[in-house]
C-alpha cells in the first residue's frame, strides 16, 4: 500500500470502491461497466483532513429536497462545525440512526458544476464525543451522478461553501 498513515487507509479506500463500482453492485449501469477505469480523485491533500470541535444543536426533524421533483428525504440536525477559514457545515443524523458514529454531510463548494457533480457531493463523518472528523479527501459524487434511476438529498443551502474544496472524488 502506497502512502503512510491517513493517506495509506485512504488510497486502500479509493481502490476498494472503485473494485466494488466495477463489480457491478454500485450505481454504473450495466453498459458502462466494462469501460470503468476507476473513479477521478483530486490527490490527497493533509489539509482537508480534519478533526474539529462541534457544536451540537438540538435534534430537529428537517427534511431536505431530492433529485426526483417532489420526494423528500428526513434527517435530524446533529450539530455544525466551523472550518478553517470560517465557513460553517451543519452535520445531520439519518432519522432512526442514534448519531452515535456517523454523520451525513451533504455539501456543495466552488468545484460544484466545474470539477464535481453540480449538484453536489457527500462526506460521511465520523464522532468521537464532541469531535467529528472530516476527511474530505473522501468527499464522494452521489449515486444519482452516475445513474438518474438513484434519488439523492440536495445539499441545504447552510451547506453551500464558497471555498473550492479540491479532494475527494473530482469529476474525469
Amino acid at each position: 500500500m502506497a502512502g503512510t498513515g491517513w493517506q495509506a487507509e485512504l488510497l486502500d479506500f479509493r481502490a476498494r470502491k472503485d473494485a466494488y463500482f466495477r463489480s457491478g453492485r454500485g450505481p454504473l449501469p450495466q453498459a458502462t461497466l466494462a469501460a470503468f477505469a476507476g473513479l477521478a480523485y483530486f490527490p490527497p491533500d493533509p489539509t482537508w483532513h480534519l478533526s474539529l470541535s462541534a457544536e451540537r444543536l438540538p435534534p430537529e426533524a428537517v427534511t431536505l429536497p431530492t433529485t426526483t421533483p417532489g420526494e423528500m428525504q428526513r434527517y435530524l440536525t446533529w450539530g455544525r462545525v466551523k472550518l478553517p477559514g470560517g465557513e460553517s457545515l451543519t452535520l445531520y443524523a439519518r432519522e432512526g440512526d442514534d448519531a452515535s458514529g456517523t454523520l451525513f454531510v451533504p455539501f456543495r463548494d466552488a468545484t460544484s458544476g466545474a470539477a464535481t457533480y453540480g449538484a453536489g457531493r457527500y462526506l460521511d463523518a465520523s464522532v468521537a464525543g464532541e469531535t467529528v472528523m472530516l476527511d474530505f479527501n473522501r468527499a464522494y459524487h452521489p449515486y444519482c451522478a452516475f445513474n438518474d434511476a438513484w434519488t439523492c438529498p440536495l445539499p441545504p443551502a447552510e451547506n453551500r461553501l464558497h471555498v473550492a474544496v479540491e479532494a475527494g472524488e473530482r469529476l474525469a
